[in-house]
């Protein structure tokens, strides 16, 4: 029950027990019983934090992944306030914290085995779609420019070359708790399953600051490198060009393309010189400029380069065998937000935070669900004694 009810939503869940398992269960009792759960599986993340801090925590590992990589992002919840009676009020949306914990195996080059950007990040359909499914706050200046992109015909598809990288087992950190909280839940999680004597070790984000604040307080003095995740980079780049060229979209594909190459290649002193040139061409934006606004998509994207130039090494990163893309996180993110994002789905906060314990554990894939279940656990009533009396017999 917990299993379904942490996949789809308790009606379905309640559903599904009637109709596969002959089981009758209601949709409050499903949430009851989910949230009791979610609840002790969180007690028992909150001890392995205090053992942490406390220099006590156990590595469930004996021997050190070949490689490893932590990736970090949020995601998104609508929440209500508690005691207010029935029906929703004061709505807001929160964020949820998750981090993607992975163990992975590669090799050593002695040179970037990937010169050459990959195909589809030199396709102009394809660019333009990923920008809109990062939802970027970049977006192309005009349709002219993508109704002309998607009139460029298709590069024929290459044969899959072998995987450099390959995953092997992920876990999956989430809470609606503070930054500062997460951060120690995901430092516990990492020194648990022994990442931090991974010989080489990676930290993929985006640019978000707080990302990097984690980085730096938890996970830099392990040496774990910090890695500007590809993906977001070449979404700005490919915003600031169609905003320097919103009148040409040939024009602004090759600037995209020359930046692309740049990053790609590790040239960040190239980029930076072309995305100054870019913004002075255009004007320093005016105080009530817009995120639409030309002038803010290229100072934005110059400032996003900026500031993470020290994490852009891309040749070194790929020599070495690490990750350059967050993707496996945004996936987890796109998981856990079909359970608890919807515009008609309101959660208190406690709610929220049990179901995402119980989802983070079915996503990771170190057996920590069926750990749980295989040992004996308090027992605890599943409902109020009044729902246990017998039925009257009717007279």
């Amino acid at each position: 029950m917990v299993r379904q009810a942490a996949k789809v939503s308790f009606q379905e869940a309640s559903e599904d027990l009637r109709d596969l398992l002959d089981l009758h269960i209601s949709p409050t009792h499903v949430y009851r019983l989910s949230e009791r759960i979610g609840r002790e599986w969180a007690a028992e993340r909150d001890k392995g934090v205090q053992a942490f801090e406390q220099a006590e925590l156990a590595c469930d590992y004996a021997e050190a992944p070949q490689v490893a990589a932590v990736m970090l992002d949020g995601g998104r919840v609508q929440t209500r306030t508690p005691d207010s009676g029935r029906g929703v009020t004061e709505a807001a949306w929160q964020e949820s914290k998750v981090a993607c914990c992975l163990s992975l195996a590669s090799s050593v080059c002695a040179r970037d085995p990937q010169p050459e950007p990959p195909a589809k990040y030199l396709d102009p359909p394809r660019v333009a779609r990923l920008a809109t499914a990062l939802k970027s706050r970049v977006r192309p200046a005009s349709g002219e420019a993508v109704a002309d992109a998607k009139k460029v015909p298709r590069r024929k598809k290459k044969k899959k070359r072998s995987r450099r990288l390959r995953k092997l087992v992920r876990t999956v950190v989430a809470t609606m708790a503070n930054s500062e909280t997460f951060g120690w839940q995901m430092a516990t999680e990492v020194q648990r399953r022994g990442l931090d004597r991974a010989g080489r070790k990676a930290c993929v984000c985006d640019g978000q600051k707080y990302n990097w604040t984690l980085f730096e307080m938890h996970l830099l003095a392990w040496g774990f490198i910090g890695i500007l995740d590809f993906l977001h980079l070449l979404v700005y780049l490919y915003g600031a060009a169609q905003a320097s060229h919103r009148q040409d979209a040939a024009a602004a594909w090759r600037q995209y393309e020359q930046w692309l190459r740049w990053a790609w290649s590790g040239q960040v002193d190239q980029l930076l010189a072309g995305l100054r040139s870019a913004a002075r061409k255009l004007g320093v934006p005016a105080a009530e400029a817009g995120e639409d606004d030309p002038r803010t998509i290229v100072a934005e994207a110059l400032r996003y380069v900026r500031n993470n130039k020290t994490r852009m090494d891309y040749p070194e990163y790929r020599r070495q065998g690490l990750p350059i893309s967050s993707a496996p996180v945004e996936s987890v993110i796109k998981q856990l937000n079909r359970r608890v994002k919807g515009s008609e789905k309101f959660w208190l906060e406690g709610g929220a935070e049990a179901l995402l314990q119980l989802r983070a554990a079915y996503l990771s894939e170190d057996g920590r669900a069926e750990r749980y279940w295989s040992r004996p656990r308090p027992y605890a009533r599943a409902a109020g004694v009044g729902r246990l009396r017998p039925v009257a017999t009717p007279q």
